[in-house]
């Protein structure tokens, strides 16, 4: 274990609170983290409880270093009981602290962005910076938060138009990804960054353009490789019939969490709403490098990548306690029957 140093991440954490949310004297900006359960103190490992308690740590310095450099401002750091799953909502007194931000740095070892709590906070006119799994070694230089922003954002339009100009989508890859759905009437969005502006929200690092796909449609199967997700050590197959997971092959002890989660023969509406193909994403970060964090890889330029669970946060009508995604190397995308990807490599104007 290695405690986060602050001062490895001053200057970063300073770029972070100055580019990509636009601090200003006299704001409020809370920092919230999610800390360990007595139930998570009882079935989760040494490794993801050490995991948790180093990024509540980076939480904590990334709220002293605001405090410092920010002295017209009232910082907030705030600890709160983790919800377990990525999508869970948090506590009532989290959400409405959230609600009262000028800025939230939502610094958290399960994600907050797919939850009523962050969408409630934005439609205050809160910029939500969302940062789960996140690592300090991200705040450094030559990394992922280190990127031309607007350059970025502009390959983050382009291929947004793709997307909202799309109806089909043909998904490949040459680890046996066949996955085929509909984003008929559903817009591309970005992911740049950059929340400067009342309302705006997405992760750090930044660096992607998404869509959700229409509920029902997705047919066919997602492979996610080995060392691709967190502790995956084998190949991970997801198969899809109307728009939902219908088998769980593989994956190891990852895969045996998964068909807990989803659980395909159960038709309960916890388990069927985990299981709706929620997100359509494309990585846009140069600087994203590492595969088995998922907030980075997922922003890795030349991948694509696919959500699982909640999508009325994003623009559908699925409401799940649960959002994940898995990232797919050397893709080849196909929007209307015409390539945008191919092999990673990207095919747009």
């Amino acid at each position: 274990m290695s405690w986060p140093q602050k001062a490895s991440i001053t200057q970063g954490v300073v770029d972070m609170l100055r580019v990509n949310v636009g601090l200003q004297a006299g704001e409020k900006l809370l920092v919230v983290t999610d800390v360990p359960r007595v139930q998570d103190w009882q079935s989760q490992g040494q490794t993801d409880l050490e995991d948790m308690l180093e990024r509540a740590v980076l939480a904590r310095l990334v709220a002293d270093i605001a405090a410092e450099s920010c002295p017209d401002c009232s910082v907030q750091f705030h600890p709160f009981p983790s919800g377990g799953l990525h999508g869970s909502e948090p506590d009532r007194a989290t959400a409405q602290r959230m609600k009262r931000a000028d800025v939230v740095i939502a610094l958290t070892t399960c994600s907050l962005s797919h939850t009523s709590a962050r969408q409630e906070a934005t439609k205050a006119g809160g910029r939500v910076a969302s940062m789960p799994v996140f690592e300090a070694r991200l705040f450094k230089a030559g990394g992922p938060m280190a990127v031309d922003h607007q350059q970025m954002a502009a390959a983050c339009q382009a291929f947004a138009g793709r997307l909202t100009a799309a109806d089909s989508v043909i998904l490949l890859t040459p680890y046996g990804t066949d996955l085929r759905f509909s984003l008929k009437g559903r817009p591309g969005q970005v992911d740049t960054g950059l929340y400067t502006e009342a309302g705006l929200w997405g992760n750090l690092p930044g660096g992607e353009a998404y869509a959700v796909p229409l509920e029902g449609t997705a047919e066919g199967q997602l492979v996610v490789p080995a060392g691709w997700y967190p502790r995956l050590a084998e190949d991970l197959v997801l198969r899809f019939e109307k728009g939902g997971v219908v088998e769980v092959l593989g994956g190891g002890a990852v895969g045996e969490e998964f068909r807990r989660a989803f659980n395909p023969r159960s038709d309960d509406r916890v388990f069927r709403t985990r299981r709706n193909l929620a997100e359509l994403g494309i990585g846009t970060n140069p600087n994203a490098r590492k595969p088995d964090n998922v907030l980075e890889a997922e922003k890795i330029k030349g991948t694509v990548h696919i959500g699982i669970g909640d999508n009325l946060h994003i623009g559908g009508r699925v409401e799940a306690d649960l959002h994940d995604d898995f990232v797919q190397p050397k893709p080849d995308l196909f929007l209307d029957g015409k390539p945008v990807i191919v092999g990673g490599e990207w095919k747009i104007e």
